[in-house]
């Protein structure tokens, strides 16, 4: 921008703060804060809270919002109501009130939920409500110092294409932010109700019955669904809930997660020593805004946390079983295991893989009764949340573990189940975090132009996905490899949050080798696997 456009934007932010921010930056930094903008892209926006036009503050949020109203209007959708909710984050009360303010002013029905809470509600509530959008502000589980916004439309499923890129058209015509009408808005009894409408839906698919007798330990990671959560567990009859008292409230500043997110190592570590020391029956850690769940298990002697793949596998078998007669459908996908797949096809359900993202999961076709992708989300009841939503993900394996533990069981022992009848199934993640875009550019390039021949001691084909046709193109490149029916297979992809480069590893053995054998040389050869991708990211970014 020119310092025209920059003095023009600074008097033109409507947060006296982010003005003065601006102003007390030298020269270099501002022009940092102005070489680029925050782009309207998965699910809409999320980054830094900081002012200027790459941060997420109050000017950028109240033209985002113009331009999602104007969106709204130009396809037909005029004077319809919009669900508004936010999270606990920096900067999340002013956000929310400059959205529901500027909706308000273009004529919305705007029903601002008045607390903050999980993303699920926002998603729930859209369809409870006839809404023609949702908008949660909230950056899920990136780092304290983001924050993010969060657009649903089309029954409560996230936007896709071209959406996205309209809006963020329509974002560049919107003027000085200060000059964007704003009405005050009032949260309505349909608001208030939200809560109460979400948890009787959760007890009229899960139940509540007599008292369920299974201990389970929980954490909310400083985010907004402990409460929600222990209340959606009680209500179906889970009361012996225990949760890490240090991480149950709401905290922007996430003490004791540097990354609140439950797949970060040591991120669960205080939720593992809970459930050891309260011998539960299983734990569940929720990320910051609850739209995604872990599980934590006692397997193979010892408590760890489950990978996503693997609770992918267990909600979808007991999910299928549940459907058995409906020619049900899941989805899962490209980046998560292949054992749901498996599982479909044995019991005679659907199965379809799709892009990266609920937004295409949910678009997976009719009679969708699961979808879950390996980072830890899952959509257990597609009817009323078409999204991944951890509290109810958390109650439907508490229903899993609890018929489990009645016959002396635990989610282990069925899990080695399933390793039994389809075979040992092992996934993993390597990730590079980068401070320039441009480094996970190189690396791509590298991956398409001079890849590996050979991976874990098996040699393996590259498929460059961003090369498929139509919908299924997508900026990832895939190594797949087999030998005597077992597999491995790399994906890397750029992530769609985060400045984050990942590959994604699974090795897949056939079943018939003596189990405990078979998840050793699995694990073996998906830390061969590790190792090799390692190496060659940092050869290639020396």
């Amino acid at each position: 921008m020119t310092d025209e456009q920059v003095n023009a934007w600074i008097d033109a932010d409507p947060d006296p703060r982010t003005q003065a921010e601006l102003r007390a930056l030298d020269p270099e930094a501002l022009a940092e804060r102005f070489s680029d903008t925050l782009h309207f892209g998965t699910a809409g926006l999320r980054g830094p809270v900081r002012a200027g036009p790459a941060g997420m503050n109050v000017a950028v949020v109240t033209r985002a919002t113009a331009a999602v109203g104007q969106w709204l209007v130009d396809h037909g959708h005029r004077g319809g109501s919009v669900v508004v909710g936010r999270d606990a984050r920096h900067g999340s009360e002013d956000f929310f009130a400059a959205t529901t303010e500027v909706l308000a002013a273009q004529g919305f029905d705007v029903i601002a939920l008045p607390e903050p809470g999980p993303t699920p509600l926002v998603a729930f509530a859209v369809r409870d409500l006839d809404a023609v959008a949702g908008i949660q502000i909230t950056a899920s589980h990136n780092p304290p110092a983001d924050n993010g916004y969060k657009v649903y439309l089309e029954q409560g499923a996230q936007l896709i294409p071209p959406a996205d890129a309209e809006i963020e058209q329509l974002i560049a015509r919107v003027g000085p932010a200060r000059e964007v009408p704003r009405v005050p808005v009032v949260a309505d009894t349909r608001a208030h109700a939200n809560v109460e409408r979400y948890l009787s839906r959760l007890v009229t698919i899960f139940g509540s019955g007599e008292r369920r007798r299974i201990r389970v330990a929980l954490t909310a990671m400083h985010g907004v669904g402990g409460d929600i959560a222990v209340q959606a567990l009680r209500e179906c009859g889970f009361h012996d809930v225990t949760v890490v008292g240090l991480q149950h409230s709401p905290d922007p500043d996430f003490p004791t997660a540097k990354f609140p997110n439950p797949e970060e190592p040591g991120a669960s570590d205080l939720l593992l020593d809970l459930a050891r020391d309260a011998d539960a029956d299983l734990a569940i850690a929720l990320d910051p805004d609850a739209d995604r769940c872990a599980v934590g298990a006692y397997v193979d002697g010892a408590w760890r946390m489950l990978t996503g793949d693997e609770t992918g596998a267990l909600l979808g078998a007991d999910i299928i079983a549940a459907h058995k007669d409906e020619n049900a459908l899941v989805a899962s996908t490209i980046v998560s295991g292949t054992m749901l797949g498996k599982i479909a096809a044995a019991s005679g359900a659907r199965h379809v893989t799709t892009l990266t993202g609920f937004k295409w999961l949910v678009r997976a076709g009719e009679g969708l009764v699961y979808a879950y992708e390996e980072a830890i989300g899952h959509c257990v009841d597609p009817d009323a949340v078409r999204d991944k939503d951890g509290i109810s993900a958390a109650v439907a394996v508490c229903v899993l573990a609890e018929r489990l533990v009645a016959n002396g069981l635990g989610l282990g022992d069925r899990l080695d189940d399933l390793f039994t009848e389809f075979g040992v199934h092992a996934t993993g993640q390597y990730a590079i975090r980068v401070d320039h875009l441009s480094d996970i550019d190189h690396v791509m390039t590298a991956l398409r132009t001079d890849p590996p021949p050979s991976l874990a001691g098996t040699a393996v084909t590259m498929e460059d996905l961003s090369a498929r046709t139509g919908p299924r193109a997508t900026d990832a490149v895939q190594f797949t490899g087999s030998t005597d029916h077992d597999q491995v297979r790399v994906i890397a992809r750029p992530s769609g949050t985060e400045p984050k480069l990942k590959f994604y590893l699974e090795v897949a053995l056939a079943p018939g080798t003596e189990l405990g054998a078979a998840k050793a040389l699995a694990r073996a050869q998906l830390d061969a696997l590790g190792a090799q991708v390692a190496e060659f990211a940092a050869s290639v970014r020396r």
